[in-house]
């Protein structure tokens, strides 16, 4: 018999969850993260490049999206 109250009160037991529910949204906040930091590197990356051209002479607008 106590055996099968220990096991309804595991299966009830939810206080588990809420670590698995904090790393889902840990996991999330961190793949937002990395996407944006690549997106605003690889924008960083082109902006310095079309300074770099301007700078050797070439005619370029650095100011277009």
């Amino acid at each position: 018999m106590m055996f099968k109250q220990a096991l309804v009160e595991f299966w009830n037991d939810e206080s588990g969850l809420t670590a698995v529910e904090y790393a889902i949204a840990g996991g999330l906040v961190v793949g937002g993260m990395i996407a944006a930091f690549n997106t605003l590197g690889e924008n960083a990356t082109d902006k310095i490049e079309c300074l770099g051209s301007a700078v050797n002479g070439n005619s370029t607008d650095c100011t277009a999206p």
